[in-house]
């Protein structure tokens, strides 16, 4: 049977599988160590909460908590681009060809006429329509609203 570390009564056998001292308000005081929790993903709906821990940290500092959502809004609509590989060099100690990756193409629209696409088209507007009132042509206020409905899952 284990005892209490601090005042020598007896633990409850499944209390001693995690803790060394009992539950008396002196005992707690003197052995228990308070945790730090993170929120780590706050929304309207939920909020996430994380034991701060050593990788805890080390996953925060490296960004790996934050919303890609948000990431690509504050950097213009833009997304976010993970460092290119370092070169190999070859046997003869030259560098191959590098293959630079192609630029993303960037859509013909704006983020506004985005959402409005999108708004007209949840309100039952055909693409014709959507076309004509936002100035541009069929295909592309087709492609707004696809755009919106990958951007926007719901």
């Amino acid at each position: 049977m284990a005892h209490c570390v601090t005042c020598g009564s007896e633990l409850h056998p499944e209390r001693a599988e995690k803790y060394s001292y009992c539950t008396r308000r002196e005992c707690l005081e003197q052995n228990a160590k308070p945790l730090t929790i993170a929120a780590v993903a706050v929304n309207k709906a939920a909020d996430q909460y994380l034991m701060l821990d050593e990788r805890t940290r080390e996953d925060l500092a490296a960004g790996s908590y934050q919303d890609a959502r948000k990431s690509a809004s504050v950097a213009d609509g833009r997304p976010l681009r993970t460092p290119a590989p370092k070169a190999r060099t070859t046997a003869a100690g030259r560098r191959p060809a590098a293959r630079r990756p192609a630029a993303p193409k960037r859509p013909a629209w704006t983020r506004a006429q985005e959402d409005l696409a999108a708004i007209y088209s949840a309100q039952g507007m055909r693409p014709d329509e959507i076309a004509e009132r936002l100035g541009v042509s069929r295909s592309t206020a087709t492609e707004m609203v696809l755009a919106a409905k990958r951007r926007l899952p719901r």
